[in-house]
This record gives structure tokens, C-alpha cells and sequence, in this order.
């Protein structure tokens, strides 16, 4: 298609001007843990949408402002409300990285950067792809929004209540973002959902203070061995979650997701070299399922005593144990965390629980038509068969538009799948950028020749022409 054609052209003669407003973006600080540089980065990416042509301003919230943009026009009927974060994680620790993590190096074709993968380059693709595709073509075949948040690093605290109060501002027909990391393979990925997930924090008391381990050694109580004795009730030796009820309100699978997740290229020996961890014994299928279908029950870290150097023998005063348990569709954190407490005050009354965060579970039906048309855009932008798959393993605040807004949402990673997010050393390969821009540019087109097959058709609306 010639309009594509010239797209990708025009992609390949901006490559050096595209990487450099990539990098004005990386340079600014944006830790939203610590609000370092958060809105000066928030004002930033403003300004850059609104000289592409984009109707970009601050939204502000209880925490860092959301910047959005959109693009409208009266004779488009499609709506395409693209997300993504401009935060980052701090870049500890600094003596890991080879160098500075706010200036973009680029060595062996890769961009090294703290938000080069997550989320400044994919972020920065959708941007770029829209500005592209107007110089192109002239006007886009669809209207476009986008929201960029500050806090996603934060666990999203603020998105929801946005998005409840903003629902009329958002209305769309679908939802696209692209974070997280490709395939392993190195095939294009589109992944149709996200676990949930409920973090927690667990604190038994002993004695008042820290105590001599001989002198009151079967006298004050150890809070460590509370702990285990508790954790031992929660799971068996197999991995099965013991809680009562934990496992109510599990969305079985459809046939379609069985015959995604069979359908997933998986090389045992490859993938077990790249998570460090040589002794990877499952099947593929079972590797998927259990990896983004199936609820995890994950002991973070535990903090108790003496782990320095050398001998202290000490009873310890406090023990702290953190957990995180990725939740599936139809699991709520809030229905999972009653559960949780009522199973510490049957077996440990005295140990406290704190609830740190939580995310909902999220899922988009793959038989979707519009799972359909950008799987064909995919498709067509790599010129490789991408695949699909049911759920990421981690957690996104996905929820907010399956459920806030009842909206399909479709998550496709631009991103190296060694892009090394969230730790020293962070980086996004070029090619993938600038495959990202492209993608982006290729499902624009193919939702919009959809919308006007529908208007051929005489479909009154996109959801009465089957689209949801």
C-alpha cells in the first residue's frame, strides 16, 4: 500500500531526528518514587505533542499530572485512545551501569538510557508514529487520544480515579499500549491481558528488643519461626495455595486461549539461559499457562536479625516477610486479601498484615474483530506471523479500561526482550524503535480501512459493524 510505503520511508530519512527527540525526553529525569523531575518531564512531553499538532494539556491529580492529547476529527467514527507512562524507577545502583543513566548512550545498536524500554521509547513510538503519519498522508483515518501518566512505577495509584472521573473526555472504541518486553523469539507479540496482583507485608513481634540467644534461648519467642510456621499452613510441598477460597472465581480457559497459548514458540534450553535458570523442566504449554493463566503465591523478601557479616547471636525482636500474588481473571486482590487476613487470624492472630498495593486482573476476548484487524496490522508491519498471546505474566493497571470503560485493550511490547527495564543498564535497541514508530502507523491504517469497510457496509456504528 503506497501511503505504508511511504511511511516507512519517511521513518528511515528521520532516523537521527527521531532518536534525538527520543533522547531530549531520556535526558529529563522523571522518578516518580522519588518526584524527581516529574513534571518538568510531564511539561516536556507536552510541549513535544502539542508542535507535532496534537491538542496536549496537564491533567491534574492527587499525585503527578496526567499529560493528554488528542487528535479529533468529525468524520472519523473510530476512536483509538493509546496509553503508556512517562515515569521511570530510580537507577540504583549507580555503580552498575557501564554509563550515566540519564544520558542515552548508544553502543552496539542499542540505546542505554533509565526509561529507554520502559516507557520513554515505546511511549515515544506511538508520538512519533502520529506525527509521521500526518506528514504523510495529511490527516489521520481515525481520531486518536492518549494518556501518559507519572505514576506507573508507583503502582498506578491515581489512574483509576482519573479514568472514573474522566470517562465521557475518554470515550473510545479500543485501547493500545506498548510496554513491557517482545517475545523471546524476537517475533512481534501482542498480548490480549495482565495478572492482578496484591502485594503484602507481614510483620511478627518477639520480645520488645533484640535478645541473647543463649541467655533467653527457649524463653523469649523467635518471630522468625512465626513466620514459617504460618507460611507452612498457606501451601503445600506441590506449589497449591491452601487458603480456603483461594482458587474460587478462576476463569477457565476458552478453547481459543488453549490454542494460543499450545501455539507459542518456546525453546526449553533458550529460556532457561536467559532467566538463569538452567533446570527448566515443562512443556511449553505448561510453561505459558503457568506463567500468565495460572495465580502465583511469591515470597519477595524476608528481613530479620543479623545478615551482615560474621556471628551475632541474637533471639531477633521483629522478622518482616513481603509477598506478591499475581492474581488471573476473574480474581479480585480485595476478595483474595479478606481471605488472606481470615487465614492469619485462624493460624497467627498476632502477626500483622499490611496491604501495600494492588492491581486487578484484566482480560480482552481473542475473538475479538479487532484483536483480528491489528494482529493483520502486526502482520503486516514486521512482515512476520506475530503471536498472540492470552495474558502477560506481570501486572499493568489494564483493569482501568476493560472495566472502568468497558473497552477492549490490546498490549503490544516495542521493546528488545533483553531490555534489562527497571535494572542498571537499561536499554531499547534502534530497530525496534524505530519498528515500534512503524507498527504504530500500520494499525492506525488498518483500523482505519476497517472503519470505512463498515461505512460501505451501511453500519450505523463500529460496535453495531461487529468491530468489540
Amino acid at each position: 500500500m503506497m501511503i505504508l510505503r511511504n511511511v516507512s520511508a519517511m521513518i528511515k530519512e528521520r532516523k537521527e531526528d527521531y532518536l534525538n527527540q527520543l533522547f531530549t525526553l531520556l535526558r529529563q529525569k522523571s522518578i516518580s518514587a522519588q518526584n524527581t523531575g516529574i513534571r518538568e518531564c510531564a511539561v516536556l512531553l507536552k510541549g513535544m505533542m502539542n508542535e507535532i499538532g496534537i491538542d496536549t494539556r496537564l491533567i491534574e491529580t492527587d499525585g503527578h499530572p496526567i499529560v493528554y492529547g488528542e487528535l479529533m476529527n468529525s468524520k472519523n467514527d473510530f476512536t483509538l485512545l493509546i496509553y503508556g507512562h512517562y515515569d521511570v524507577q530510580p537507577p540504583d545502583p549507580l555503580d552498575e551501569w557501564i554509563s550515566p543513566p540519564f544520558e542515552p548512550t548508544v553502543r552496539n545498536g542499542k540505546i542505554y538510557c533509565r526509561g529507554a524500554g520502559d516507557n520513554k521509547g515505546q511511549l515515544m513510538a506511538h508520538v512519533l508514529a502520529v506525527k509521521t503519519y500526518l506528514d504523510a498522508v495529511g490527516e489521520l483515518p481515525i481520531n486518536i487520544k492518549f494518556v501518559f501518566e507519572g505514576e506507573e512505577e508507583n503502582g498506578s495509584v491515581n489512574l483509576p480515579s482519573f479514568v472514573a472521573e474522566n470517562k465521557k473526555l475518554l470515550k473510545a472504541d479500543l485501547v493500545y499500549s506498548s510496554d513491557g518486553s517482545s517475545h523471546e523469539s524476537n517475533a512481534p507479540l501482542m498480548l490480549l491481558g495482565v495478572r492482578g496482583m496484591l502485594y503484602l507485608e507481614l510483620t511478627a513481634k518477639g520480645g520488645e528488643w533484640d535478645n541473647h540467644s543463649g541467655n533467653k534461648g527457649n524463653i523469649v519467642p523467635n518471630p522468625v519461626w512465626k513466620l514459617f510456621d504460618l507460611l507452612s499452613t498457606m501451601r503445600d510441598s506441590s506449589g497449591r495455595v491452601l487458603i480456603e477460597g483461594f482458587y474460587d472465581n478462576i476463569l477457565p480457559l476458552s478453547s481459543k486461549e488453549t490454542e494460543l497459548l499450545k501455539s507459542i514458540p518456546y525453546d526449553q534450553e533458550e529460556i532457561g539461559k536467559k532467566i538463569g535458570y538452567p533446570n527448566l523442566k515443562m512443556d511449553g504449554e505448561t510453561y505459558y499457562r503457568k506463567l500468565t493463566m495460572e495465580p502465583t503465591f511469591n515470597i519477595c523478601g524476608i528481613h530479620s536479625g543479623h545478615t551482615g557479616e560474621g556471628a551475632k547471636t541474637i533471639i531477633p525482636s521483629k522478622a518482616t516477610l513481603k509477598m506478591d500474588i499475581r492474581l488471573v481473571v476473574d480474581q479480585s486482590p480485595d476478595d483474595i486479601y479478606k481471605k488472606f487476613c481470615t487465614h492469619v487470624k485462624k493460624y497467627a492472630p498476632d502477626i500483622n498484615v499490611k496491604r501495600v498495593g494492588s492491581f486487578k486482573p484484566s482480560r480482552t476476548s481473542a475473538e475479538l474483530k479487532c484483536v483480528e484487524v491489528v494482529t493483520e496490522a502486526l502482520r503486516e508491519a514486521y512482515n512476520e506471523e506475530p503471536i498472540i498471546q492470552p495474558s502477560l505474566g506481570g501486572s499493568l493497571p489494564d483493569h482501568v479500561w476493560t472495566e472502568l470503560l468497558q473497552l477492549p485493550s490490546i498490549l503490544v511490547p516495542y521493546a528488545n526482550f533483553d531490555q534489562g527495564n527497571h535494572s542498571p543498564n537499561e536499554n531499547i535497541e534502534i530497530d525496534y524503535f524505530l519498528n515500534g514508530i512503524k507498527c504504530t502507523c500500520y494499525v492506525i491504517q488498518k483500523l482505519g480501512d476497517y472503519e470505512k469497510d463498515l461505512k460501505k457496509e451501511g453500519a450505523i456504528s463500529i460496535d453495531k459493524g461487529g468491530m468489540l
